[in-house]
């Protein structure tokens, strides 16, 4: 029953929060537009491939949310759309694999979802193409737009990673998994139960220190006095901060990947999720410094932290493991299941 709750409420979180921000959003296919968990001993075996999940070639139905139009997509488009959208194409190959698989699983599950209990304003679509809201993807004329010049290379070297995974989503307890991803880890990955309230069994802490030497994986955001009070005000209605602006935001909680689970802000104590949200931060894993002239908040990592760190898994491809070992690691005692 716990494991039932527990997936349950992902599957409302994951709606809104579980998509890593898409990697081109003005032309760009960079970190700076992109973003977008103890290991568990666990032998992952190749040929280990259940049969027991089956599940559906049908085309997606995708809502335009600029037209209103509910557009049919084929799932190898749709995979190919989605890795565009969500992982920079100069990536390794088995890292690009990943996405994919992890991309496809994502949809599986909502697919799945909305055929239970549909999404009023979905009109009978599977997702929309909101990617505030769900999955980044991209048509292929949105391709040709956001890659330029490089498109015919970047989508021919995308789409044969993802014909070659395009079989595969992945399992657990037969069922897709909440396939979450995110840009990069603070070092390690970010469980669930942390981030969200809800403990998955397969989205917990694992080691993903080639984090570190991700491009902009320690970034500081400057804030006047002014513009820290006015943020803090409009996110937190209420909110008492008193004169001194050292004391206005101090980290109470951190979970071991050093993410803040809990803070004090003025009169009032949130989570790190929040305090992220309400100042437009990379990460909820992140130090807090001030002084008269104003205050600096310096992060580490970019994303929510839960499941697949994208620059983790081009670290692994880069090293030699293939998209399977990236699977392992990321969502141990899971199961990729073909069809």
């Amino acid at each position: 029953m716990k494991k039932a709750i527990a997936a349950a409420l992902l599957l409302i979180v994951s709606v809104t929060v579980i998509p890593a921000v898409p990697v081109c959003i003005s032309g760009k296919n960079d970190v700076s537009a992109g973003g977008t968990i103890q290991l568990k001993e666990f032998r992952f075996d190749d040929d280990k491939v259940s049969k027991k999940t089956v599940f559906s070639g049908e085309p997606y139905k995708v809502l335009d949310v600029e037209s209103g139009e509910v557009m049919e997509v084929p799932v190898r488009d749709y995979v190919i759309g989605a890795v565009c959208a969500e992982m920079p194409a100069d990536f390794g190959e088995e890292a690009l694999k990943a996405q994919a698989v992890a991309a496809h699983t994502y949809a599986e599950r909502r697919r799945i979802s909305e055929r239970s209990s549909p999404t009023a304003e979905l009109r009978g679509a599977d997702f929309s193409n909101d990617t505030a809201k769900y999955q980044g993807f991209f048509t292929k004329e949105k391709a040709k737009e956001c890659f330029g010049e490089k498109f015919s290379e970047n989508y021919t070297k995308i789409a044969a990673a993802a014909d070659e995974v395009l079989p595969f989503i992945i399992t657990y307890e037969d069922a897709p998994i909440i396939a979450a991803f995110h840009s990069m880890s603070p070092g390690f990955t970010e469980s669930a139960e942390n981030v969200w309230g809800a403990s998955v069994d397969y989205l917990v802490e694992v080691d993903s220190r080639s984090d570190l030497t991700a491009p902009h994986f320690r970034e500081k955001k400057e804030y006047t006095q002014e513009e820290l009070k006015a943020a803090l005000e409009a996110a937190f209605p209420g909110i008492v901060l008193g004169d001194d602006i050292k004391k206005w935001i101090e980290v109470l909680t951190t979970s071991d990947p050093g993410t803040v689970l809990t803070a004090s802000v003025g009169n009032m104590t949130v989570t790190g999720g929040e305090l992220r949200d309400a100042l437009g931060l990379r990460s909820a894993s992140f130090e807090y410094a001030a002084d008269s002239s104003g205050a600096v908040i310096t992060t580490k990592g970019f994303g929510h932290g839960v499941g697949m760190s994208q620059y983790g898994a081009n670290a692994m491809a880069a090293a030699g493991k293939s998209w399977r070992e990236i699977i392992e690691h990321y969502y141990p005692g899971c199961t990729v299941t073909g069809s």
